[in-house]
């Protein structure tokens, strides 16, 4: 499989790595519109360097992986598909819910295989967790716990561009959320501050939030987000039913953990999701990989995308009005 990568940035370069040690994948081609950057990435993988719009043209190309700023998901997501080449989308497709569906509207017409960047889906802890409730390992679910913290804001300019804490960061736990209860959610009631940096605020946003979710069969979920976390990349997620309870841990370096009279010391949490998600990555390509050649959905495909961006904007609508929301009513 050739695939080409479209956007040469920090999330590009971890893509780039993930291709790289697939053993059925090539780095066919990079672009860019920073052309040094994507000059840089190319040559450390071998790979041509293009211009973004020669690449949908390009019949070496089986695949495009869209890696570049959220504003242009949407477009390059539509002309991969109309060009019939399979394509893996960083999420958001975009940033509000009738632009997305214009997109799932041409996968429609166009279809190819489409994947979405929900690389939490594939984390090896998670992906155990959710099996484990399949299995029905604790019986019924009942309730579903799921933290991510950050382990520092991001810059205030930042927040104007990416949508708010909703669309940008808890966007990932909506998903997680709707995979592991595996029900209709109906409600969503959002709470939020800005607690660790004035200028978020500023900007218009929250940097620290918590949101219950109601399924239809009255399973509860709660997510609980800050942009701040001084030991690192938090991301626990805590299933518990009517048998017993699921519990994924962070990732630290080695997990070691040393016992003495003073008490029990473990590592601190990987820093941030560049080292945390790591294998998750890669195993995205891997089921990305087997989802074209099998002709089958993806883990994470494009309507989880829409799915999760109705839960975002649920969230948003409820803290602007202070009550909780029936996701019906989100459309």
């Amino acid at each position: 499989m050739e695939i080409a990568l479209i956007g040469a940035g920090r999330i590009g370069k971890v893509h780039a790595q993930a291709i790289d040690a697939h053993p059925e994948v090539t780095l066919s081609a990079v672009a860019d519109f920073h052309a040094p950057t994507a000059k840089a990435l190319a040559s450390q993988y071998g790979a041509r360097m293009l211009d973004p719009d020669a690449i949908f043209e390009d019949d070496e190309v089986d695949a495009i992986l869209i890696a570049s700023s959220t504003p242009t998901h949407a477009e390059y997501l539509e002309r991969a598909a109309r060009a019939g080449k399979a394509v893996l989308c960083e999420k958001p497709i975009a940033l509000d819910l009738a632009r997305t569906r214009d997109a799932l509207q041409v996968l429609v017409a166009h279809p190819v295989t489409c994947a979405l960047g929900f690389n939490r889906r594939h984390d090896p802890q998670f992906a155990a967790l959710q099996s484990a409730l399949v299995e029905g390992r604790i019986g019924a679910l009942e309730t579903l716990s799921i933290i991510s913290r950050d382990p520092a804001p991001p810059p205030a300019e930042y927040v104007g561009a990416s949508g708010g804490l909703f669309r940008d960061m808890m966007i990932h736990d909506f998903d997680m959320a709707r995979w592991l209860l595996d029900e209709p959610i109906v409600h969503v009631h959002a709470e939020g501050s800005c607690l660790i940096d004035p200028a978020i605020g500023e900007a218009g946003d929250i940097d620290t939030a918590m949101v219950t979710l109601v399924t239809a069969s009255g399973r509860l979920c709660h997510i609980n987000n800050s942009r701040r976390a001084c030991y690192g990349y938090d991301q626990r997620i805590e299933a518990f039913g009517s048998t017993g309870m699921l519990q994924a841990q962070n990732e630290t370096e080695t997990r070691l953990r040393f016992t003495g009279k003073p008490g029990q010391v473990e590592e601190t949490p990987k820093w941030f999701f560049l080292e945390r998600y790591a294998d998750a990555y890669r195993r995205e390509i891997g089921d990305f990989v087997d989802a074209w050649k099998q002709q089958r959905d993806p883990l994470a495909g494009a309507r989880d995308g829409l799915e999760a961006l109705r839960l975002a904007e649920a969230a948003l609508r409820s803290l602007k009005e202070g009550h909780r929301i029936t996701l019906d009513t989100i459309d």
